[in-house]
């Protein structure tokens, strides 16, 4: 077993440099982190796709302190929207899930992850127990992965980057990782 790491973590930013260099394990925890995320999304979103599931009271029920009651509510008084979110959760949900433990778009996925735990953060709008709380959590170690380009480790994002049509249209590295 190597001890030895090869990686280099350095950034700029501000004026302010950091750097090091990730334990040889390291690479184990962001493909232990990123099927573990990848099973809580897809579970959730099965869940939700299995059971019954509205979103109508998590909208319509948000504190009025949060930044986001007037949106969440509006949304909650639209039959069409509130159909159209009933099915786009958790068929996102299973969808990033897939993605996280297949690695494959993993930024792509990790990102949405992240961007729907920032709704559901503000839809579970609590400051007497502080600003912070699981999704936010959540949101934070979703970005993380996509930060890591978690799926380039043990991933199928490894495989599609070597794909010719990443050469001729480059943006594609976006999504993967």
């Amino acid at each position: 077993m190597s001890t030895t790491t090869k990686n280099r973590l350095e950034s700029r930013l501000g004026g302010v440099t950091l750097e090091g260099r990730p334990h040889h394990l390291s690479a184990w925890a962001i493909v232990g982190l990123r099927l573990l995320m990848g099973w809580v999304m897809l579970s959730a979103g099965w869940g939700k796709l299995t059971g019954e599931f509205s979103a109508y009271g998590y909208l319509a029920n948000v504190d009025p302190a949060s930044p986001a009651s007037g949106l969440f509510g509006a949304m909650a008084e639209s039959a069409a929207l509130m159909g159209a979110i009933d099915v786009i959760v958790p068929v996102t949900q299973v969808l990033i899930g897939v993605a996280l433990i297949a690695g494959v778009f993993v930024r792509l996925a990790a990102f949405g992850a992240a961007a729907q735990m920032v709704m559901f953060y503000f839809g579970s709008w609590e400051v007497a127990g502080g600003l912070v709380n699981d999704q936010l959590v959540y949101a934070a170690v979703f970005l993380t992965l996509g930060a890591l380009a978690a799926g380039r480790i043990l991933g199928v994002d490894r495989y599609i980057e070597q794909h010719p049509i990443v050469e001729r249209v480059p943006q594609l590295r976006y999504l993967l990782g």
